[in-house]
């Protein structure tokens, strides 16, 4: 398996192209969205696009949904949920005076503790609602790797000022379903630099009340 990552759009998202073993490729967050991003996304390819796994529904994280299921079939999962976001892409498109994505494609449902077989990886969906209705992270636990969209950042958390989001949801999200993951999983959010669960769980400002009472209780157990 090899993920490449390539960074897109006026938001500087991060899409991740999935080399995966059997030779099929896997994207998660097609955020490609002008001609010249398109063929170097195209450019990346080693393999025929098998599937694209959404985060959430947000512009920058979908552009390029619709050309990948036109033009390779791909199934493209995303949680039923962030239906609601989509419907609310017009207003947010014009907010940010961005182009609206063509969101005509056709969704495959991914919900709470779902594996989805992709490549001949197994990618567990985890509910992460806060930063969009419908957000979920996706779970590569053989090779401890998540991808955690807009959910949890290096040293940050998501927005739950936009349409939707909800901040309590978002920590409770992250406290409930993701930090305590463990420690040595590799994070690629959905922009920005990697990380890892145990980086965030210790040192990330934004959970600073949590991480601090987590330390404590390492430090009980020692």
């Amino acid at each position: 398996m090899e993920i490449t990552r390539r960074i897109y759009n006026l938001f500087e998202e991060n899409t991740y192209i999935i080399a995966c073993p059997g030779g099929e490729t896997v994207v998660v967050d097609p955020g490609f969205c002008t001609e010249d991003e398109k063929r170097d996304f195209l450019s990346q390819l080693k393999g025929n696009v098998c599937a694209v796994l959404l985060t959430h529904a947000h512009p920058d994280h979908i552009y390029g949904a619709k050309f990948l299921q036109d033009e390779f079939g791909a199934k493209v999962y995303m949680n039923p949920a962030d239906k609601s976001t989509m419907q609310s892409l017009g207003r947010m498109a014009e907010r940010f005076s961005i182009a609206k994505p063509d969101c005509s494609f056709e969704t495959t449902d991914a919900v709470e503790q779902q594996h989805i077989i992709a490549g001949g990886l197994d990618f567990e969906v985890i509910a992460t609602p806060g930063h969009s209705p419908g957000g979920v992270c996706y779970l590569l636990g053989e090779e401890k790797i998540l991808f955690s969209g807009d959910t949890l950042f290096a040293g940050a958390i998501g927005r739950s000022d936009l349409p939707g989001g909800e901040y309590d949801d978002l920590i409770r999200s992250i406290m409930e379903k993701v930090i305590f993951l463990d420690a040595d999983i590799t994070v690629l959010p959905g922009h920005a630099t990697e990380t890892s669960i145990g980086r965030e769980r210790t040192s990330n400002p934004f959970l600073e009340p949590f991480n601090e009472r987590e330390e404590i209780e390492e430090l009980k157990e020692d």
